[in-house]
């Protein structure tokens, strides 16, 4: 299909629009997960007022100064949600739209598809936030307590079923399902909605990019309060905002712990070639161990033909086979099994790359001599070859690689990527759990000598420079997730080079580096405004 274009648009144009679409990816990721993060914060905290607000209307009046102070609070946070929602809307926007500039072939082939979740995303989730986003803010002393209450907790959830609808397209690029090619329209075309909207691995993403989000929020919360016992002001609310915040972080940690590996797992079964990377896997096997730590050189694709390990490799034994299978006993394929064919225990036979390629070749061929047989008028040749181009569909883009080396990942990005985002997870779950520790004195007497209030100075700066180090985790996990599955758009069936626009290279490259000002800009704007709400603090009413 469109082999001339495809195979003959400029190689710079490739390249410059792949970097495009990461530098808007990468910036646009700076903003959505503080989002879905601090909607959890703002909605618990808004939570703690309501319901000292319900008691106040009891006739509990001890709880009158509490009242005032968890609506201000509320208050605060909502403002930081607030700054961070506006930019991630905004690079949001321009990131839709390089589907159709950058990546036109992509969006003819599959639009059908990809269309409907950011079709449903627009319409039904960026409504409801703008919606309820309105009443959070102007509402206060217009709705009563408990609508304005739900508002805020709407208004996370509409950010959170955003990310639901985008994760449903990112996923279906990763695992394409619920579709069939149509020969005639030269598209795919969507025949289940729901295998697509609620695939095995859509929902293990969601789960796993939404937990990763709440950490981010619940690390920057900690920050900011750090920063603020630092100063040695705003203490209620730094103590009492830190206690949610290290809640939601200990409890986001350990779901998104799980999460990754059910995700771990779904990689394992539908992108072989993503894992083998990420474990710098080279020759695999049953038993297989799981890479602690070995010297890749992250700056060079490593002779994985030769079937050495990687040097200096510290394992820990079966535990990859039981991440990628759980059995730690499961077979784990490695790069040149999956490269040259291997057979599983249970006797399944997969094909060699060379054997998919030239599947991959003949379904082209098919496809072209249908038709043109079509366009003849001859029927009867027309439905022997759709015969042949739907016993080969499956491996329908293995037609368009030229060497089998070209399969493979840039495995030192996904195998260092990886080790930063679980080794930071785990970081995580002990920073919390310290920090819950130490802020409820528990265990009782063990940490009597520790006052969250006046700890030396270098444990807030730790607590603040996490910050940025979430960030890095959570860049980490997308990194995998998407260098590993080059070189497809879609997973198996378009790789890059079929899928961009035939657009000069030059034109993308003048708007690569006018967004990475846009971008750079509107993010230096950003962390400028926010220090400057939290240098202000929260607004008190009387």
């Amino acid at each position: 299909m469109f082999s001339h274009l495809f195979l003959n648009i400029d190689a710079g144009t490739i390249d410059w629009s792949r970097a495009q679409f990461a530098l808007t990816a990468i910036y646009h990721w700076l903003f959505v997960p503080l989002t879905l993060g601090l909607a959890v914060i703002m909605g618990i905290v808004e939570t703690k007022y309501y319901k000292t607000k319900l008691a106040l209307n009891k006739g509990q009046v001890d709880v009158a100064a509490d009242v005032g102070f968890w609506r201000d609070a509320a208050k605060f946070w909502q403002k930081l949600f607030g700054v961070n929602f506006a930019m991630g809307v905004a690079t949001g926007i321009i990131l839709e739209f390089e589907f159709g500039t950058n990546w036109s072939n992509y969006s003819w082939f599959v639009g059908d598809i990809f269309g409907a979740p950011l079709a449903i995303e627009g319409i039904v989730a960026f409504f409801m936030e703008s919606t309820f986003v309105a009443v959070m803010y102007f509402g206060w002393k217009k709705v009563s307590p408990g609508f304005h209450l739900a508002s805020t907790w709407l208004t996370g959830l509409g950010a959170t079923i955003s990310a639901w609808w985008i994760l449903v397209a990112n996923a279906w690029m990763q695992y394409p399902v619920g579709c069939e090619f149509n020969p005639d329209t030269m598209r795919n075309e969507m025949v289940s909605f729901f295998e697509v909207a609620l695939s095995p691995f859509a929902i293990s993403k969601f789960c796993h990019t939404v937990t990763s989000a709440w950490i981010i929020g619940a690390v920057f919360c900690v920050g900011v309060c750090c920063w603020y016992l630092l100063k040695k002001r705003e203490t209620k609310l730094a103590i009492e905002s830190l206690k949610i915040g290290a809640a939601v972080g200990l409890v986001a940690s350990l779901l998104a712990a799980a999460t990754g590996h059910k995700s771990g797992m779904d990689v394992a079964e539908v992108q072989p070639m993503k894992l083998a990377a990420m474990e710098a896997l080279y020759n695999g096997g049953v038993d297989q161990g799981l890479t602690a730590v070995a010297l890749v050189n992250p700056f060079a694709q490593p002779d994985y033909a030769n079937g050495e390990s990687a040097p200096l490799k510290i394992e820990m034994p079966y535990a990859l086979s039981m991440m990628a299978t759980n059995d730690p006993h499961g077979f784990v394929p490695g790069v040149n099994d999956i490269l040259n064919g291997y057979t599983t225990p249970d006797g399944h036979v997969e094909p060699s790359a060379d054997e998919k390629i030239a599947m991959g070749k003949k379904a082209i061929v098919a496809l072209a001599a249908y038709r043109k047989a079509k366009k003849d008028g001859d029927e009867k040749t027309a439905a022997t070859e759709l015969v042949t181009l739907k016993e080969n569909m499956k491996y329908f883009g293995y037609g368009y690689i030229r060497d089998k080396s070209e399969l493979v990942p840039f495995i030192p990005i996904n195998f260092w990527a990886f080790r930063i985002m679980v080794g930071m997870g785990c970081l995580f779950i002990l920073f919390f759990a310290v920090i819950l520790a130490v802020a409820y004195q528990f265990p009782k007497g063990l940490l009597g000598k520790y006052d969250i209030t006046a700890l030396p100075a270098w444990h807030y700066w730790l607590a603040i420079a996490l910050i940025p180090l979430a960030y890095i985790a959570s860049e980490s996990g997308w990194l995998v997730a998407e260098f590993g599955r080059q070189p497809w758009t879609i997973q198996d069936m378009l790789p890059t080079w079929a899928a961009v626009s035939d657009l000069h290279s030059s034109s993308v490259m003048i708007t690569f580096f006018l967004f990475l000002i846009l971008f750079t800009t509107m993010l230096a704007v950003e962390i400028n405004i926010l220090l400057k709400q939290i240098k202000k603090g929260p607004e008190y009413e009387n």
